[in-house]
């Protein structure tokens, strides 16, 4: 039978019937006070409000909890964390059955449970485990489905051969079938290592992928030798060393430094080969002229022009005073107007807003 219908017999109905009608255990048993152990009837009420919250709240989750159950496979188990259920350990899930994990000869259960995976010294082929057959001068590879070969030997096809190391190299760990590489102070040519030889004035180098040498610092290379760098007066060698510059106060005129020359009113310029005009002055050739600054101006920012004063604008040579119409007021930059709130600009004058 349902158990939410209400038809008699039913436990919930029951619950409900007798939540309507005042309880027998809490009417009095006679006497003007009826009994001491009576609940007051705030405390009842809330009593049986429980009973029926219990009573409608348990059918869910027990109908719940079976209906999980008679939906639960064969040789599964209720997962552990959260709802449902999972196939038993050596049991793989296939379309809501669990299904026996057919295991191969040489093989095992995988980690998980619901899968197969090799032995050691076995490999998959089509769905079976073979064994790895090592050639001679090899070994298991660490995962044990494979071999590697032994430190002197390189892998070429199904075999190990041996490397041969020639003079003045020595083996290194590496997949290519060379397998060694040359002593410090040696080159690869071919399959030998031949001697490098360094010219005087000149240093070993055999780092970052180049192997060779390099001229000292104050020498600069010429075919096979090192010739020294021929520095002039008022100048050094720069930070790579194989080349100068010259100092400050000199400039570069093909092989040698030449002084700069200041003339009035100039100084040396940041780079120190370079001259500029000091304040109030411009360059002008190889001089430097005054800045004529008009009446109502005065010198920029930069010490080598003139601007007008606030209200004033430039017209060729001079500062003249701007014009401002009516209704208007100078502007932020000084030099030009806007017009006041309520007006709008038209032309050379400023006409009240419409509307």
């Amino acid at each position: 039978m349902d158990r939410l219908s209400t038809g008699r017999g039913d436990p919930q109905a029951t619950a409900l019937e007798s939540l309507r009608k005042p309880s027998a255990r809490l009417a009095p048993s006679g006497g003007k006070g009826g009994s001491r152990n009576a609940l007051p009837r705030r405390r009842t009420g809330f009593c049986r409000w429980l009973v029926l919250a219990a009573f409608l709240g348990l059918t869910p989750i027990v109908a719940t909890a079976q209906a999980d159950t008679r939906e639960a496979a064969l040789n599964s188990h209720a997962k552990r964390y959260g709802g449902g259920w999972e196939c038993d350990w050596g049991y793989r899930n296939v379309d809501q059955l669990c299904v026996a994990v057919q295991v191969p000869p040489n093989a095992h259960l995988n980690y998980s449970g619901d899968g197969w995976q090799c032995d050691r010294s076995y490999r998959e082929v089509n769905g079976a485990c073979a064994v790895v057959e090592v050639p001679a001068n090899a070994f298991l590879n660490s995962r044990g489905s494979g071999w590697e070969c032994d430190r002197g030997y390189a892998e070429v096809g199904q075999h190990c051969v041996l490397i041969e190391v020639p003079a003045n190299a020595y083996l290194v760990d590496s997949y290519g079938r060379k397998g060694w590489e040359c002593d410090r102070g040696y080159a690869e040519v071919g399959q030998k290592c031949a001697l490098i030889e360094v010219p005087a004035n000149a240093y070993l180098v055999d780092a970052y992928g180049r192997t060779g040498w390099e001229c000292d610092r104050g020498y600069r290379q010429a075919d096979q030798s090192c010739v020294p760098i021929t520095v002039p007066a008022g100048g050094y060698l720069d930070d790579s060393g194989d080349g100068w510059k010259c100092e400050r106060g000199f400039r570069r005129s093909g092989s040698s430094c030449v002084p700069v020359k200041l003339p009035p009113h100039a100084h040396l310029a940041r780079s120190g080969s370079d001259w500029e005009c000091g304040r109030g002055f411009q360059r002008s050739d190889d001089s430097c002229v005054a800045v004529e600054v008009p009446q109502h101006g005065y010198l920029a920012s930069s010490g080598r022009d003139w601007v007008c004063e606030r209200g004033f604008v430039k017209d060729g040579g001079s500062c003249v005073a701007l014009v401002v119409p009516a209704k208007a007021h100078l502007g932020y930059s000084g030099n030009d107007w806007t017009c006041d709130p309520g007006y709008q600009r038209q032309g050379e004058s400023c006409a009240q807003n419409e509307g």
